[in-house]
C-alpha cells in the first residue's frame, strides 16, 4: 500500500511512479493512553496536541484523525519519533521541513530548557501562556511579544525564533499560541521559577517514592503468589501437614536431611532441581499419582518426568537402603511395645505379611505366566516385608511374580536365616509359615486369632 506524508506543501510518497521503493519511513500520530497512569496520560495527550499543532491542517483534530494521515521520517532530525517519555529530544515532535516558516527548529540546549520550564509549570497549574478553551474549530493564531511586521526577512527570524507553545483545548479541537522567546525573556522566566523549584522537586520526590512504593509491595505481593503455585523450597517450608500428605515425611528437617543426603549422586537436569526431582518420586510413591498428573504440576514432558523418577529411585535405594537392618533382640527387648508385652510376652522379632504391585503385561510368555496372580486377577509383583513391633521397617524381599506362594517367598527370600530360637513372628492366619519358622526353633503366631482370643 502506498503511503503518503500529511504535512504540508511535502505529500511524500513511499513509492515512486515506477513502483520503486524510497527508503522512507511512515508514522501515525501519537495516541493518547488514558488508561496507563496519569502520567503517561499527561505526556501522551500533550504530544498528540503537539504534533497536530506542529502540521497546521485544519482537516486535523484531536478526536478525528484518520490512520492514513502520516508523518514521514523527513520531518525527524534522527529520522524517526523519539520515545514518547523522552520530552527533551527535539524530534519529541516532527519540526524539519513543516510546510511553514512560523515553526523553525530550535537550539538543543535552548530546547531543553524551554521543555523544562514547561514541566514544571504544568506541575503548579499549567503553561504561562496557554490558550483558551473552545467547542468550534480547531485554529492557530501566530503571535510575537514585539509584533513583528509581516515581511520580516530571514536574518530577523534566524536572531528571533518563534517557539511552538502547547495550550490547552476541549473536545479534540487544538489550539495553539506561537510567542517568540530571545534569550533575554528565558533567563527572565528561569529566574521567576527558581522560588518554585524546591516546592516542585518535593512534590515530585514525593510522588515518585509513593510510586515506588507501591511497585515494591506490589512485586512482593506477585513473588508470594508464584511461590504457592511453584513445586520449590517455599512449597514445603513450614508446613508440617503438607510436608505429611505429599511426602509421608513428618517435618521439612527430615526431607532436606534425605536430600542432603542423596542430591550429591542426582543426575542434573535443566528443567527440575535437585529438590523437585526428590519431591516428585515422593509425592508418586506416597500419593499414587500418574506420570502424566506430575508432568503438568512440574511442567515438564511425560519422557523428561520417567526418566527423573526412575534415576532418583535408583539414587535413593543405594544411599537408603542400609537403613533397612535387622536389628538385634536385646535392642527390640529394651524398646517393645506394652501392647506386646501383654500379649506376646518380650519375643516378639518382626511382623510379616507379603503385599502386590500391579505391573503391565509382559510380553515374555514366560513372565507373564510367573506374574500372574490369581488372588488379584491381574499381573502383578509380590514381595515379602517385615516390621518390628516399634513400626520400623526390618526387611523387604526382592520382588517375586505375583503367582509365587508366600510359603515359598519366606522360605527363599532369606528371612529364615535372621531369626533366632525362641523368636515369635506374627503373620495373618492364612500366611502358612509355620513349618518353615518351626525349622529355625521359632514360632509363628496368628494375627487374627489372637484378636480374637483377647475378646
Amino acid at each position: 500500500m502506498v503511503r503518503t506524508c500529511c504535512v504540508v506543501g511535502c505529500n511524500v510518497r513511499s513509492y515512486d511512479r515506477h513502483g520503486n521503493k524510497l527508503g522512507l519511513s511512515f508514522y501515525s500520530f501519537p495516541t493518547w493512553k488514558q488508561f496507563q497512569g496519569a502520567q503517561v496520560s499527561d505526556v501522551t495527550k500533550q504530544r498528540r496536541r503537539a504534533w497536530i499543532a506542529a502540521v497546521r491542517r485544519a482537516d486535523i483534530k484531536f478526536c478525528s484523525i484518520s490512520r492514513y494521515h502520516l508523518v514521514c521520517s523527513r520531518h525527524f532530525h534522527s529520522g524517526k519519533p523519539a520515545y514518547e517519555m523522552d520530552q527533551t529530544n527535539p524530534d519529541w515532535v516532527p519540526t524539519l521541513h513543516m510546510g511553514h516558516s512560523e515553526i523553525r527548529t530550535s537550539h538543543a540546549d535552548r530546547h531543553r530548557r524551554r521543555t523544562q520550564r514547561e514541566q514544571k509549570k504544568a506541575l503548579v497549574g499549567g503553561f504561562h501562556n496557554g490558550a483558551a478553551k473552545c467547542e468550534g474549530e480547531a485554529s492557530a493564531e501566530v503571535t510575537t511579544e514585539e509584533q513583528p511586521e509581516m515581511d520580516t526577512t530571514e536574518e530577523q527570524h534566524h536572531n528571533n525564533p518563534v517557539i511552538l507553545s502547547e495550550g490547552q483545548i476541549c473536545d479534540g479541537h487544538v489550539e495553539a499560541e506561537v510567542t517568540g522567546a530571545d534569550a533575554e525573556n528565558g533567563d527572565l522566566r528561569e529566574r521567576q521559577t527558581e522560588d518554585q523549584r524546591p516546592t516542585i522537586d518535593c512534590v515530585h520526590c514525593v510522588q515518585s517514592r509513593a510510586e515506588i512504593k507501591r511497585l515494591l509491595e506490589e512485586n512482593r505481593k506477585l513473588k508470594s503468589l508464584l511461590d504457592k503455585t511453584e513445586l520449590n523450597e517455599n512449597f514445603l517450608q513450614g508446613d508440617t501437614e503438607k510436608v505429611k500428605y505429599y511426602t509421608g515425611l513428618t517435618c521439612f528437617a527430615i526431607f532436606m536431611s534425605v536430600l542432603d543426603n542423596v542430591k550429591a549422586f542426582l543426575p542434573a537436569s535443566k528443567k527440575l532441581s535437585h529438590f523437585q526431582m526428590l519431591l516428585l518420586t515422593l509425592m508418586r510413591l506416597r500419593l499414587d499419582l500418574p506420570v502424566q498428573h506430575l508432568s503438568y504440576l512440574f511442567n515438564v514432558s511425560h519422557k523428561t518426568l520417567s526418566s527423573v523418577f526412575a534415576d532418583t529411585i535408583d539414587v535413593l535405594y543405594a544411599r537408603l537402603g542400609i537403613l533397612v537392618h535387622w536389628p538385634e533382640r536385646h535392642c527390640l527387648q529394651a524398646t517393645m511395645p506394652p501392647q506386646f508385652m501383654e500379649t506376646f510376652g518380650n519375643r516378639v522379632a518382626i511382623i510379616v505379611d507379603c503385599f502386590e504391585i500391579r505391573t503391565e503385561r509382559p510380553s515374555n510368555l514366560k513372565a507373564r505366566a510367573q506374574t500372574y496372580s490369581h488372588y488379584k486377577g491381574t499381573h502383578t509383583m509380590k514381595y515379602l516385608i517385615g516390621i518390628t513391633p516399634q513400626g520400623a521397617i526390618s526387611f523387604i524381599s526382592k520382588g517375586w511374580g505375583g503367582r509365587g506362594s508366600d510359603k515359598h517367598i519366606t522360605e527363599q527370600c532369606g528371612i529364615l536365616n535372621k531369626l533366632l530360637p525362641g523368636d515369635v513372628v506374627l503373620a495373618d492366619r492364612g500366611f502358612d509359615i509355620r513349618d518353615a519358622v518351626g525349622m529355625m526353633c521359632a514360632e509363628v503366631k496368628g494375627l487374627l486369632s489372637t484378636r480374637c482370643q483377647g475378646h
